[in-house]
């Protein structure tokens, strides 16, 4: 989920011109909800490569990248959620403990989201990320 919020981040404000849901979260584009994305699967393969390298496991890569772009998605939507609901209230952000990040609920809104997709990929589907 930090991967994903990293990579949108930099890919949207280096390229970000078209609003992805501006009335939910005005910054937040296209360009960066794709950059999210790669963020993402780069981070995930990033994963990869240091088990096999300290661990010595076997990653399954194609898995890992389906995992992350899947994992990605439901990481933005998670934020937009927690956005809406921030809107809905009138909230700015959900508290003072990390100015200029929305709180500590804005750093764990995706991963809320993200835990049970990775719970179900790995424990309910079966899919093997590391072998």
């Amino acid at each position: 989920a930090w991967a994903t919020d990293t990579g949108a981040y930099f890919v949207g404000v280096i390229f970000g011109k078209h609003k992805l849901i501006p009335s939910v979260s005005p910054k937040k584009t296209i360009e960066g909800a794709l950059g999210g994305i790669l963020g993402c699967v780069i981070g995930y393969l990033i994963f990869g490569i240091c088990v096999e390298h300290f661990y010595g496991r076997e990653a399954n890569y194609i898995a890992l990248a389906c995992t992350a772009v899947f994992v990605a998605v439901i990481s933005q939507i998670g934020d937009l959620i927690a956005s809406y609901i921030k809107r809905e209230q009138g909230i700015k952000d959900y508290g003072v403990v990390l100015p200029g990040h929305g709180g500590i609920m804005d750093r764990f809104d995706s991963i809320i989201a993200v835990a049970p997709v990775i719970f179900g990929v790995v424990a309910i589907w079966g899919v093997k990320l590391i072998g």
